[in-house]
């Protein structure tokens, strides 16, 4: 067999579940042959005026320990929660943010002293999941007291007050975010990507238009027939790199490529005092994704912290 070399760009869960699985069936010894795109998306906070000097995200390492700091020593107020751009990692992120921090303050016995409220850029929560996934999420918020104001983009920030594009604004004591999303600069100009720079890919088989080149993860922009694109979330860049690297091993070894990427996705979804509500389903589905999701419980809670200790045991 002729020596060959897949290229991996990305060190991201596409990344690494696509060279973990090429290592383990393919011999190491290889030149470049194959190019994996797995860069996925860059955050970008200074595209909204005084996010980032104002308030904190619990989407980077660091500015998850400066949230929990900040929690730490938060004791009245109001907390908003925003999703700063319609387009963002995790659809789930910025409501069990809210949700967590409702059953932190609760714990602490200082939730009556507490406003928690989300204001977000999209029309609904989890609006890609489908109107049934979207529904029981909003539920979760209202069973819970948080406040909910979909469809309101943020502007600016001044100081503590959020200003929003239809004038409104908003007073706050701590301001937590989930920050827009760019595609990463390396890509620029690249005939690989769209206009707006992402990369274009086969729904199914994650290939470009270029031979040998594939690309996986928040990178790709993956329409819906809904109009919205496949959500960026480590589970689709984990299916989509298993895909891409068993079929990049066929063609190497002389067989024919016959894996696809089916849309089909999962998400757990923590809603605090240890509970965890999880969906499910095929987000190909059509005319609009086909996901179910479960009441949180504990057992979904348990099924979270066992999943993340296998994917830890199995890729990292």
């Amino acid at each position: 067999m002729k020596a060959e070399t897949v290229v991996i760009l990305g060190g991201g869960i596409g990344g690494i579940v696509a060279a973990n699985r090429l290592r383990k069936i393919l011999d190491p010894r290889h030149r470049g042959d194959h190019l994996i795109v797995a860069l996925g998306a860059r955050f970008a906070p200074e595209e909204i005026p005084g996010l980032s000097e104002s308030g904190l995200t619990f989407c980077t390492l660091d500015g998850a320990e400066r949230s929990r700091d900040a929690l730490a020593d938060f004791r009245s107020g109001r907390i908003l929660i925003l999703t700063a751009a319609p387009a963002y990692k995790c659809p789930a992120a910025p409501y069990e943010a809210a949700m967590l921090i409702d059953g932190l303050l609760r714990r602490r016995g200082l939730r009556d002293e507490t406003e928690v409220t989300v204001h977000a850029a999209e029309p609904a929560p989890m609006g890609v999941a489908g109107p049934e996934a979207s529904a029981a999420v909003r539920s979760m918020l209202e069973a819970k007291g948080i406040a909910y104001r979909p469809e309101h983009q943020i502007s600016r920030v001044e100081g503590k007050q959020a200003v929003f594009t239809d004038g409104a604004a908003l007073d706050f004591d701590l301001l937590l975010y989930v920050p827009p999303i760019r595609p990463p600069a390396g890509l620029a100009g690249s005939s690989l990507v769209d206009a707006g720079g992402w990369v274009k890919v086969d729904r199914s088989t994650l290939d470009t238009a270029f031979p040998d080149v594939h690309a996986v993860g928040d990178v790709t922009l993956v329409p819906l027939l809904m109009g919205k694109p496949l959500p960026r979330a480590g589970v689709f860049a984990h299916g989509q790199a298993e895909v891409v690297a068993r079929n990049v091993a066929c063609r190497i070894e002389g067989k024919e490529a016959v894996r696809r990427f089916d849309g089909r996705g999962a998400c757990f979804i923590e809603t605090g005092m240890g509970r965890a509500g999880f969906g499910s389903g095929n987000f190909y589905a059509e005319p609009r994704p086909d996901v179910r999701m479960r009441q949180p419980s504990r057992f979904w809670h348990l099924g979270k912290v066992l999943f993340e200790k296998q994917v830890m045991w199995q890729w990292l």
